[in-house]
């Protein structure tokens, strides 16, 4: 299954492997588990200290890395290749003796939860935002024996996915009940479990002195801003729900200058790694709740959900956007239950069934395409009377024989059976007259909206909530800069939002320079 160049690296990689480990297989005639085992034997081939045994596991095919002559030990059931090959990698790794790269507060935290954790994450094998939640759960596994983990290929498994009502991948249940649907962080997973953690959090963040420039945001433009920041030799913070924003969500990334294609999430690991060189304060998993001007000590204050309160001599805002809604009855109650966002992560899942596509434009034409190949029919529906997507795309859609495309077309009501999406209202905008598709999913793809709520009534916004900003990156507010897509930037692409964030950062330090200049002596 592997080539050369594949085999030869992950040779190397295997030589950090320091105690024995198992592959402990469960498998029957299926041909799916014939190309585990192979899979199996070709990677225990390449250490001495890893070997190939057999079980009988209810799921087939699956496996478990385990520690020879310990409890420590990871599952997958499936085979982990695409986005997973490299949570296996890890996985193997780790269960090997090889230490993570979480901080050791992280770690204290993982070996510290009280209780018995059995978690399952449903996974696709084309879904980039899955890795994080496997990779993390793998770790805890491996560091709490209180705590197991398998990892389940959705697509394979396709019974359990279907009683389960699975609909959005990553979904993780633990102990039995559904637990989270969606990308999560280490962080993340820790914060939901251990129920103190927000709270010791925010008294960490409370005690922090005073910043020189505050970034509140950690995608592309918080990460220039952070970084430009920081090479003044000025005090940074950022502080974010999660570093890298909407960028982890990206699959392909295929226009930025002098990287012919790359992956959002490998992106932002690059973009963290270089924040941290410069020994940046990276504050995750917090949300900013409000902003107050500088006082009569110069600094702003910046509150978070959490109750901790920042102070900054200068505040760059990068909050970014999310995925617009169509607000529309049914929406928010079948999400993640037919409704998603995501086609390359939870495309899979809709195999052989019907499924709309909300939107014509690159976004929503480029997802058509991709769902034609896995599902049985797509209906992809525009408000605009003709698609706004790139000819080129729109001649592929052309051609695909399960696609129809409905244009002039106002979404009105997600229909449900109060447990999965059966169907979708629409009106015709030429005639007014009402319709009803029969359908099993709908992608929404509808463009991007600011998350910017949060500074209403203290930072002038336009009536698309986004930050207004001149051509320095200052807002209304004395001292705040804004930069990427929650701004009023006319292009929302990830090269215009490094810009962006290193202008911020310049001008915030030009503020800093001209505000805390002294004084000239009069005579």
């Amino acid at each position: 299954m592997l080539d050369a160049a594949i085999t030869s690296q992950l040779k190397t990689h295997l030589e950090k492997v320091v105690f024995p480990i198992e592959l402990v297989a469960s498998l029957d005639d299926s041909p799916k588990s014939a190309e585990l085992a192979g899979l199996l034997d070709e990677v225990a081939a390449l250490s001495d200290n890893i070997t190939v045994t057999s079980a009988d596991n209810e799921r087939r095919p699956s496996f478990a890395i385990a520690r020879t002559g310990t409890d420590i030990s990871v599952c997958f059931a499936g085979i982990p290749m695409g986005h997973e090959f490299t949570s296996f990698i890890l996985a193997l790794l780790q269960v090997g003796g090889h230490p993570s790269t979480a901080s050791p507060e992280t770690l204290d935290q993982i070996r510290d939860l009280d209780g018995d954790y059995h978690f399952e994450t449903y996974f696709s094998l084309t879904c980039q935002n899955c890795p994080d939640v496997v990779q993390a759960l793998n770790l805890m596994s491996i560091i709490n024996p209180r705590i197991t983990h398998v990892a389940i290929d959705g697509a394979l498994f396709q019974d359990e996915v279907d009683a389960r009502q699975v609909l959005a991948v990553p979904a993780v249940f633990l102990n039995g009940e559904m637990f989270a649907s969606g990308r999560m962080s280490l962080e993340e997973i820790l914060a939901k479990v251990d129920t103190g953690a927000v709270d010791r959090a925010a008294a960490r963040i409370a005690e922090k002195d005073a910043f020189d420039v505050l970034v509140v945001g950690g995608g592309p433009a918080g990460a220039a801003a952070a970084i430009y920041a920081a090479r003044k030799g000025i005090n940074t913070g950022v502080v974010a729900e999660r570093f890298g924003g909407q960028v982890l969500d990206t699959m392909d990334i295929e226009n930025f200058i002098s990287i012919q294609r790359t992956e959002g999430p490998k992106l932002v690991t690059a973009l963290e790694q270089h924040v941290l060189e410069y020994g940046v304060d990276i504050m995750n998993t917090q949300k900013a709740a409000r902003i107050t001007p500088a006082g009569s000590d110069g600094l702003i204050e910046v509150r978070l959900e959490s109750g901790a309160t920042l102070k900054s001599k200068s505040v760059v805002l990068s909050t970014g956007a999310r995925w617009r809604s169509m607000n529309v009855p049914g929406e928010q109650e079948y999400r993640n239950k037919g409704v998603t966002y995501c086609p390359h992560c939870d495309g899979p899942l809709f195999k052989g069934k019907r499924v709309a596509v909300i939107g014509g434009g690159n976004s929503g034409v480029e997802a058509a395409i991709d769902l034609a190949g896995v599902v049985a029919h797509v209906t992809l529906i525009e408000f605009d009377g003709q698609l706004r997507a790139d000819e080129v795309l729109q001649r592929k859609l052309r051609s695909l024989s399960n696609v129809d495309v409905i244009v002039s077309a106002l979404s009105t009501e997600v229909l449900g059976d109060g447990s999965k999406v059966t169907g979708l209202k629409y009106t015709d905008r030429t005639d007014e007259s009402a319709h009803e598709l029969a359908l099993d999913g709908i992608f929404v793809q509808i463009g991007l909206l600011p998350n910017t709520e949060w500074l209403e009534g203290s930072i002038d916004v336009s009536p698309r909530g986004e930050v207004i900003i001149d051509d320095h990156g200052r807002t209304s507010m004395p001292g705040v800069f804004a930069a990427g897509d929650c701004t009023t930037v006319p292009f929302k692409q990830i090269v215009i939002a490094l810009g962006a964030g290193a202008t911020a950062a310049l001008s915030a330090f030009d503020h800093l320079i001209r505000t805390s200049a002294p004084a000239e002596v009069s005579v």
